[in-house]
């Protein structure tokens, strides 16, 4: 694996089309008809933890919660099918997509409501876990999304088996042994994926709030700026490039690539610095601002700021835990000016609604001033 985030991603179908049945053609013009051997997964080019240390437990099983590895597929997630009934019962398990997917699972979940409430509890590297909490009623196929504990085996079991079935007999077992040591000479590349361009991940990222593709990132400052791909690295090369830019990192905590751990901190000063200094000083601007979402248009804005004053003179990243609701972006004046925002809600009560309309508010009136 060479990094790529968006192996086998829904969001990038067209892309990467049946690249598994690819490497099986490769596999066959390149006149091979036996493997005596193992298929090898070889993720070595970030490091062995592929879930930063300061993350919470309930989010790790879970697909926002999925680990990145030098050989990620499928957005590191995969789909638990359920059939659930009345209130308080049982929901049943009808399905794993992929079937390759090995894992174990206690089901402990509860059918509750309309709501979905479900969570899955399971480390990387575990062939072991459980689902709790509650999923809606009376469906008959209702999805739990979760992360795949160790997606560079589940690849090198599918690539087995389609192997197999296209009349390629294969020995040896699936395995993610690493080849630290590979070198050109002693290797004969019979097929290679590219991934999509960066700026097409990024809007991706931005517009859908991937985490895992944050993740990548991070990891992949680490891997060619310091050769180590491991997260401290990565977050190490963001701090250096936010004081090289002079913004001021007093206060600013930086725990992982996409800001799921709860010891993350930045404020909003920081924040905003940072995108005056993206609009003002960049080389690639006009790919970082298209890859905001549109207010009212596009991902994870597309429900909110739908007030006519905001088109097309607002752009933003969101940013949610329990309890806490992030703005930041750019917005254009009426009197014609473009100015950088950060807006930062924690620790509140109540519903995130009436906190998401008090920040229409102030962006409002801000647009409105003259």
């Amino acid at each position: 694996g060479g990094g790529d985030p968006a192996l086998g991603s829904d969001y990038f179908t067209g892309h990467y089309s049946d690249f598994i049945n690819k490497w099986v053609s490769e596999t066959r013009k390149a006149g091979i008809r036996e493997i005596s051997g193992n298929i090898i997964a070889d993720d070595s080019r970030y490091d062995y933890e592929p879930v930063p240390s300061k993350w919470l437990w309930e989010d790790i099983g879970n697909y926002y919660g999925a680990g990145a590895y030098g050989l990620s597929v499928f957005d590191n997630t995969y789909e638990i099918h359920l059939k659930t009934g009345g209130t308080g019962t049982f929901p049943q398990i009808t399905g794993i997509v992929p079937g390759e997917v090995s894992v174990e699972l206690t089901n402990r979940l509860r059918a509750e409501g309309d709501s979905d409430n479900g969570y899955v509890y399971a480390a990387p590297h575990s062939d072991k876990g459980w689902i709790s909490g509650t999923v809606p009623v009376n469906r008959n196929d209702f999805v739990l999304r979760a992360s795949i504990p160790d997606p560079p085996l589940l690849l090198a079991r599918i690539l087995r088996n389609r192997l197999d079935s296209a009349g390629i007999s294969v020995t040896g077992k699936p395995s993610t042994s690493r080849i630290e040591n590979m070198t050109p000479g002693n290797t004969e590349i019979i097929s290679r994926i590219i991934s999509p361009p960066l700026d097409s991940i990024i809007i991706i990222l931005n517009h859908e709030s991937v985490n895992l593709y944050a993740e990548h990132l991070a990891r992949e400052l680490g891997r060619v700026y310091l050769n180590n791909g491991s997260t401290m690295s990565g977050t190490g090369i963001i701090l250096k490039f936010l004081e090289d830019a002079g913004i001021p990192v007093e206060g600013v905590f930086i725990e992982d690539g996409s800001g799921l751990s709860p010891f993350n901190a930045i404020n909003a000063r920081a924040l905003a610095s940072l995108l005056c200094y993206m609009k003002n000083k960049s080389t690639c601007f006009d790919e970082f601002f298209s890859s905001l979402p549109e207010a009212g248009k596009a991902g994870t804005l597309a429900r909110y700021f739908k007030d006519p004053v905001f088109v097309s003179r607002l752009r933003a990243k969101s940013g949610s835990l329990t309890r806490v609701r992030c703005y930041a972006g750019y917005i254009r004046t009426i009197s014609g000016r473009d100015l950088s925002f950060s807006v930062m809600i924690k620790d509140y009560s109540g519903p995130s609604r009436r906190i998401i309309s008090g920040i229409e508010d102030i962006l409002k009136e801000t647009i409105l001033h003259k």
